[in-house]
């Protein structure tokens, strides 16, 4: 879901704020709260440290090593309601102009929330939750500041925005592995388990698959209608050969949330059709122009959609096991 706590947090932020702020406006904020959002899963860093200890040794060997390592900090530090609100104020505290009148104290206010977070992550969780920690507050000042010195997005528009980004984030893991620590560090857990959609382990992880195309479809009918654009107008018909991944679902084991790898992988490069034409030498992707790129990226999601589809029919289809 990594994509899809981006997209969820700007075609969010993007709708509501539309209704009252120019289109312009409205696609820089959503932008950075859709920045925002991907903030939290930098925790995902540690799980290196589980690829060099298994060194080369196959793609999934090295797959089960990132997952197996990455599940020691993943959704705990950096996933709460109660962090996510403290590390929002920060983030707007740190982009102050040091020479308005509160400037200094907000920078004080930054710090003394940041040093706080990381002291509680540290005593809580120790070295490890403490470093994932501060990697987490460093990245979110890194996107406050960019966003600060690229766009007119003030303080207080961008504490909204890190709260969108921050505060949505968790939501979107209740379906995939373990279940975020919404209220760390205090010791109550909202959710003991992950979200069961359905009883079926395929059409179960078929079903969290599709939620994820749905974010995706919804921030970019949110872009096209921000910019005047319609859907239909960029998708190529080549979209349709999506309809051929049908033959994974008898040619490949049936994929679950535990080992899915093989689905994810293979039906995400369908979406290579999208770009396809352009991959040849005499059609350069560097000389295209916005538009073209904008085609591209939703005629690949059709793709992908289109082999979610048909994959998802011959499963429930097919007289084999």
């Amino acid at each position: 879901m990594m994509v899809g706590h981006a997209m969820l947090a700007f075609a969010v932020a993007t709708a509501v704020t539309a209704r009252w702020w120019s289109r312009e406006r409205a696609l820089t904020f959503g932008i950075a709260a859709a920045a925002f959002a991907a903030v939290p899963d930098v925790d995902m860093l540690y799980a290196v440290f589980g690829l060099v200890q298994v060194g080369f040794a196959g793609v999934w060997t090295m797959t089960d090593a990132f997952w197996e390592s990455s599940h020691v900090v993943h959704r705990a530090v950096t996933h709460s309601l109660v962090v996510g609100v403290i590390a929002a104020v920060a983030f707007a505290a740190s982009v102050v102009d040091r020479d308005h009148a509160t400037g200094r104290w907000s920078w004080l206010v930054a710090a003394s929330l940041v040093a706080g977070l990381t002291a509680v992550a540290f005593f809580e969780s120790g070295l490890l939750g403490g470093m994932v920690m501060l990697a987490f507050l460093v990245a979110g000042v890194g996107v406050a500041v960019v966003a600060s010195r690229s766009t007119d997005l003030g303080p207080r528009k961008l504490l909204a925005a890190a709260l969108v980004g921050l505060l949505s984030h968790p939501f979107g893991d209740v379906f995939t592995g373990g279940p975020p620590q919404f209220l760390y560090p205090l010791d109550f857990q909202l959710l003991t388990e992950r979200v069961v959609l359905l009883s079926d382990p395929t059409l179960n992880l078929l079903a969290v698959f599709g939620v994820e195309l749905a974010t995706i479809w919804l921030a970019g009918s949110v872009y096209l209608h921000a910019t005047d654009r319609r859907i239909l107008s960029h998708v190529d018909t080549r979209a349709a050969f999506g309809v051929a991944y049908a033959i994974a679902a008898v040619a490949m084991p049936a994929p679950t949330m535990e080992v899915s790898y093989h689905f994810v992988f293979s039906i995400l490069a369908v979406a290579v059709v999208g770009v396809a034409p352009n991959l040849l030498p005499s059609r350069s992707v560097l000389s295209a122009e916005w538009g073209d790129a904008v085609t591209w990226v939703m005629t690949g999601l059709s793709a992908v959609s289109i082999a979610a589809l048909t994959y998802t029919l011959v499963y429930v289809l097919s007289p084999f096991p």
